[in-house]
């Protein structure tokens, strides 16, 4: 599979969800392994994902976001013991944050911790600490597990747009941007994670989400951020109306130049059988192509298509 001349196709398996969710994991995990970007579904929002530890990848992140680089990303854990790989966990707080992960943990919760040196600059905006969370998506769990590695992994849309919750709100946002979008329903939540810090007995709660203050009150006293006059942790650059779904941008900054255009491979896991005589079945997708100012290259051009 050397050219996209050589892409598999899927259209003549039986609809098999186990076989088609396996075969998305196996295509996701070859581009992430290539340093590409990859759109998945979590519990919150879907997520564009890159290698958390190759720089070079998670600035396609922010290329395909038009996202200020000063915007720090969460990165998410294939596992709890890549904790203290990418984050040092204060020894004040570690009992409190011991229960939170406890309770919480794969969830939309994030923690804010120190950042190891493993952890580019890139993904913490040349701050100090890092976001860290592992989320309890099934096919998210199941792609970053054979990863083996964190993923940065920011709501899959353009910087200041509404975050999506269907992998067709990332196809109409990131088509020719990105090489895969894997399709697995709607989101559960449909907001972003709950970000807190922890500081011994307190928790500062530095933007809300599915996690709310009275479920966070058990664990510690509360302090909520609000108009930060600096960014410490992700999505703090954008004002959220959670019960419009409306998103204020803060920054006037231009828009950045438009992105050449490539394939956008478009993967449902949702799809059945529709057998009619010998006719073979046929997996749902899209496609898309093109360039900008003349310029033949493309994004992802070797992905699986199905």
């Amino acid at each position: 599979m050397a050219a996209t001349s050589a892409r598999r196709s899927w259209h003549r398996h039986p609809a098999d969800p186990s076989l088609l969710e396996a075969r998305a994991t196996t295509a996701a995990v070859e581009l992430l392994h290539k340093g590409e970007v990859v759109a998945l579904p979590t519990e919150t929002v879907y997520g564009l994902a890159a290698d958390a530890l190759n720089p070079i990848a998670v600035a396609k992140i922010f290329e395909a976001k038009e996202r200020p680089r000063f915007n720090p990303l969460i990165v998410h854990l294939p596992d709890e013991q890549w904790l203290e790989r990418v984050a040092t966990v204060d020894d004040r707080s570690r009992a409190q944050i011991k229960k939170l992960i406890a309770q919480f943990w794969p969830g939309p919760l994030t923690l804010i911790f120190a950042r190891q040196p493993i952890v580019p600059e890139i993904v913490t905006a040349g701050l100090d600490t890092v976001a860290v969370r592992m989320s309890s998506h099934p096919v998210f769990a199941e792609i970053i597990s054979a990863f083996g590695k964190p993923v940065a992994a920011p709501s899959a849309n353009r910087f200041g747009r509404i975050s999506p919750t269907t992998a067709r709100h990332v196809f109409a946002e990131l088509s020719g941007r990105i090489p895969l979008i894997v399709d697995a329903g709607p989101t559960t939540h449909g907001i972003e994670s709950t970000i807190v810090a922890v500081r011994g007995n307190k928790i500062d709660i530095l933007r809300r989400g599915p996690i709310t203050v009275e479920q966070l009150a058990e664990f510690g006293a509360i302090d909520i951020v609000s108009a930060p006059k600096t960014v410490s942790a992700p999505g703090q650059l954008l004002e959220w109306v959670h019960s419009s779904r409306k998103v204020r941008s803060r920054s006037n900054s231009k828009r950045a130049p438009r992105l050449e255009r490539g394939r956008c491979e478009f993967v449902s896991l949702l799809t059945r059988a529709r057998r009619s005589g010998s006719r073979p079945y046929r997996c749902r997708t899209s496609s898309c192509s093109g360039t900008r100012g003349g310029d033949s290259r493309s994004l992802g051009a070797r992905v699986a298509r199905f």
